[in-house]
């Protein structure tokens, strides 16, 4: 990961090894939700190996749900203000069917 903070965009469409450059924070924010939430998934799985009652583990699964849909909310909203931004500013209007794609999978 490097240090600079300049804000890179996904690959072209027809690029099939998109990538994005993110800032040092984004980089750091995004990890730290996903190590958080991984630690849930284990805590699940430990509550599941220690024959915890079921109720209790659903709960668990739903706060893991909700910290998944605000990392998604989090990564998307980025996504739209630099990828999307640019793709736009630049013609790229493919980039709109595939955000509206990516919506769609995200309401399922």
């Amino acid at each position: 990961m490097s240090e600079d903070t300049s804000t890179g965009c996904c690959g072209s469409p027809a690029d099939s090894s998109k990538t994005k450059e993110r800032t040092c924070q984004e980089y750091k924010e995004l990890v730290h939700r996903l190590n958080r939430i991984e630690g849930q998934v284990r805590g699940i799985k430990g509550m599941v190996e220690k024959d915890a009652y079921c109720t209790d583990i659903l709960v668990q699964v739903a706060a893991v749900n909700a910290a998944l849909n605000s990392f998604n909310k989090v990564l998307l909203a980025n996504h739209i203000k630099t990828c999307v931004t640019r793709d736009i500013r630049d013609g790229k209007e493919e980039t709109v069917d595939e955000l509206v794609a990516v919506l769609q999978k995200l309401m399922k």
